[in-house]
């Protein structure tokens, strides 16, 4: 048994990487609502200077969630406890699911990320204050973050609308999803809690791009 060990470890050394074939799968992330705040928002939020605190990295690189929650309110109702996400950005924006739009009387407008112009404004409420923005609410489209090298595998392009399949007693397809191919990406498909529970999608489940 020590002979073969010795063989395979052998093996394995010498392979190289782009010589061993590549799964057609990618794996699926499920995002529940989430803010992104700006240092300003920080600021009136939690007070000046006030540094987020990392909570547990994400599937994409360089980003994590917060410790830190806070309350949003909008003209009909509010939410509690909406994480926070890091690191900070340049502009403020909340991502919330499409039945957070009736509760909290706002416009779900779809659209990705960081695509906030004519988006709707909402009332962010901290430990240490209030901040109010008058844009940047948004439902999240769904999308595929990957790497240029991974859309050439699969055959896509950024910014391109594929549909996906999901597997199980549940699964089904969902259409209109967009691929976001950029460096430093983490291969991974974003659909929200709602799509998720609608199509029983778990922790490891996977999907397919229809060609």
């Amino acid at each position: 048994m020590e002979d073969y060990e010795a063989i395979l470890n052998a093996i394995m050394a010498h392979l190289n990487p782009n010589d061993i074939p590549k799964t057609d799968t990618i794996p699926v992330g499920i995002s529940n609502r989430h803010i992104h705040l700006s240092q300003s928002a920080v600021n009136k939020l939690f007070g000046s200077n006030y540094q987020l605190t990392k909570l547990k990295d994400l599937s994409q690189p360089g980003q994590y969630a917060c410790k830190e929650c806070v309350t949003i309110c909008g003209p009909k109702g509010v939410i509690e406890k909406v994480r926070i996400l890091g690191p900070v950005r340049s502009e403020t924006q909340v991502e919330i699911l499409q039945s957070d739009t009736f509760k909290l009387g706002v416009k779900g407008t779809l659209r990705l990320s960081g695509d906030l112009a004519n988006t709707p404004g909402i009332t962010l409420i901290g430990p240490e204050g209030s901040y109010e923005i008058s844009q940047g609410v948004i439902v999240a489209k769904r999308h595929i973050h990957m790497l240029p090298q991974d859309a050439e595998r699969f055959e896509v392009s950024d910014g391109q609308m594929v549909t996906i399949d999901f597997a199980g007693d549940r699964g089904g397809s969902l259409n209109n999803v967009v691929i976001r191919a950029t460096a430093n990406s983490g291969l991974e498909c974003h659909i929200d809690t709602e799509e998720a529970n609608a199509l029983g999608v778990t922790p490891g489940t996977t999907i397919k791009i229809r060609k």
